[in-house]
């Protein structure tokens, strides 16, 4: 880099050797210092002490040089806030770097570090960090002072582990494991309640971890792991999730609280062991994405898994019945009497999310039925081949979660208001 580049604040410009006058246009003694330096995508090798004279940078990219090593002297760029020396030949990161306590944004990745400072809790005020596509077997447990970052990228290192302090990153919304050799995610990673996107691809995960307090994630990748079970407790509690990655896993079976991710769009268990599925998957109201070749399933035709996710769902939807009509069990504690003796089936309605009542030849649905869904949202409603003469009213209070409805086979005559006040709804019978 030319000298005079760094001592662009301090030399006096040649235009002021030849213009003295106070009403020249170009007004060389009222420039400001300089705050934004791109030496982006050259052959540089060094970086020189002299960076320390531009003490107003706010923004130094030299992304895409041949950089070994970084000066000490970047310590004194106070006002720093962007610093991008991202893939160059970095083997390690000097201590003063730590002393940047305005810096937001810090681009490490493609270098070849293989450990970092322990002060780097000192850089408080850092927003992103992209540590990917380095050497790094550990991460320093003075992580947990970046209370402020948002974004973390460590995907393609050497992690083993990630110290369980990350979790004090109470800001964070995106982090990337990428392509590690973690065996297992730290338990407190599931109280990082802002966090939104987690990728742990390519790991050697067994299971994954609960996450009680991750109410707002909204995409969870962990395909290309070894994780053998999915159970209930994984998925109970992330009621925001849209997109859910688990391909090239062992799962070998999918539990029926698939189906409390109602806001679900996107679902890959492509490669896995599932020889079985609910078929209440059929009812999820935002899936527009369902990914399962590659698994020995007993019950869909290949053909099937060919026609592209909307046929495969309303197929599964078409076996609900079947599977409401015989259950597995249902002890008498999951069933309520009503005044006619027909039987409330409350697997159904918790497990299948279904309120069953078909086939009763019934003029009116009872009160009773409605009042057992009562902080039991349903997904499905089945009130075909009864007597009805007109829609049920009280079908309004399923307006949040209901999304198909079978009036099939009745003697309604005209479609009520309340049907129109099902705003989730996507499917209708009313043959």
């Amino acid at each position: 880099v030319p000298q005079h580049v760094w001592r662009i604040n301090l030399d006096t410009p040649e235009e002021a050797h030849q213009n003295l006058s106070f009403g020249a246009a170009d007004r060389w003694w009222e420039q400001t210092d300089l705050t934004k330096l791109i030496l982006a995508s050259n052959k540089l090798q060094c970086l020189s002490e002299d960076v320390g004279l531009l003490p107003a940078l706010a923004v130094l990219d030299v992304h895409d040089n041949q950089l070994t090593s970084l000066p000490s002297a970047l310590g004194q760029l106070e006002n720093l806030q962007k610093l991008d020396v991202s893939h160059n030949k970095l083997k390690s990161i000097p201590e003063e770097l730590m002393q940047l306590s305005h810096l937001k944004s810090l681009l490490l990745h493609h270098n070849e570090l293989s450990h970092l400072p322990d002060g780097f809790g000192q850089l408080v005020n850092l927003e992103e960090l992209d540590l990917s596509n380095n050497h790094l077997t550990d991460i320093p447990t003075s992580f947990a002072l970046l209370i402020n970052l948002v974004r973390l990228n460590l995907a393609c290192n050497q992690l083993k582990n990630l110290p369980a302090d990350i979790s004090a990153m109470k800001s964070l919304r995106q982090l990337d494991c990428t392509k590690n050799y973690l065996e297992t995610v730290p338990s407190k990673l599931a109280t990082m309640a802002s966090l939104e996107q987690l990728y742990l691809r390519k790991n050697k995960l067994r299971s994954l971890p609960e996450f009680p307090s991750c109410k707002l994630l909204k995409e969870l990748h962990a395909g290309e792991n070894q994780i053998e079970i999915l159970n209930a407790e994984n998925l109970k509690h992330l009621s925001s999730l849209s997109v859910l990655e688990l391909r090239d896993n062992k799962i070998k079976s999918v539990p029926d609280e698939i189906t409390l991710l109602q806001k679900l769009e996107r679902l890959d268990l492509t490669n896995n062991d599932i020889s079985r599925l609910p078929y209440t998957l059929g009812n999820l109201p935002e899936l527009k994405f369902l990914a399962l070749e590659g698994n020995p399933l007993r019950t869909i035709r290949r053909d099937l898994l060919q026609k592209g996710t909307q046929e495969l769902l309303k197929y599964l939807r078409s076996k609900i019945q079947d599977d409401v009509t015989s259950p597995k069990e249902e002890p008498p504690v999951t069933a309520m009497t009503l005044p006619s003796e027909s039987r409330i089936n409350m697997h159904a309605i918790t497990s299948l999310k279904l309120l069953e009542y078909s086939e009763k030849q019934a003029a009116v649905i009872p009160d009773e039925l409605f009042n057992a869904v009562r902080g039991n949202p349903v997904a499905a409603a089945n009130f075909s081949k009864n007597q009805l003469n007109e829609i049920p009213p009280r079908i309004a209070e399923l307006k949040d979660s209901v999304c198909d409805v079978n009036l099939g086979f009745n003697r309604i005559s005209s479609i009520s208001l309340e049907l129109c006040m099902l705003h989730k709804l996507t499917h209708l019978d009313i043959r």
